[in-house]
């Protein structure tokens, strides 16, 4: 990764750590996207260059969960089963997001907080779409196939 993108990695970052920080502290819906771009120390331009809404903010790292659910498919070693490298990934994954500190609050944040709540529902269809397409892809067949 170049300099160029280790910045912009950063300034992503900086948003979202400012975001979650800001809405651990004052609730979702009290926490505007410019207290976010003020704590940050960016403009909203910039935070809106990084991510698509508010939500966006709390889900981070939504496209890097998607792609990890893909590769735990595409890259499984010789012979191991979809299902098990899926749940060599997600027990892997679960298990360092559990022992976060801030697990139970970001959880909590999610759970009371319907527009939350709705775009992590969203989210998670759309990532049960990419990986329904890896998985008939690594079967050979098509994905709409139920088999």
């Amino acid at each position: 990764m170049g300099r160029r993108e280790r910045k912009k990695a950063a300034t992503r970052q900086a948003i979202a750590d400012a975001a979650l920080r800001l809405f651990l502290e004052r609730g979702y819906d009290e926490a505007s996207i410019r207290d976010i771009a003020d704590a940050a120390d960016v403009s909203t331009t910039t935070v809106f260059k990084h991510f698509t809404g508010k939500e966006a903010l709390v889900f981070d790292q939504d496209e890097d969960r998607e792609a990890e659910l893909t590769a735990a498919v595409r890259d499984r070693p010789a012979g191991q089963s979809i299902p098990d490298a899926l749940r060599q990934h997600v027990l892997g994954t679960y298990l360092l997001v559990a022992a976060h500190p801030q697990a139970a609050e970001f959880i909590s944040l999610v759970e009371a907080t319907p527009a939350l709540r709705a775009y992590g529902e969203r989210m998670w269809t759309r990532h049960t779409g990419t990986l329904a397409a890896a998985i008939a892809d690594e079967a050979g067949v098509e994905c709409d196939n139920l088999a």
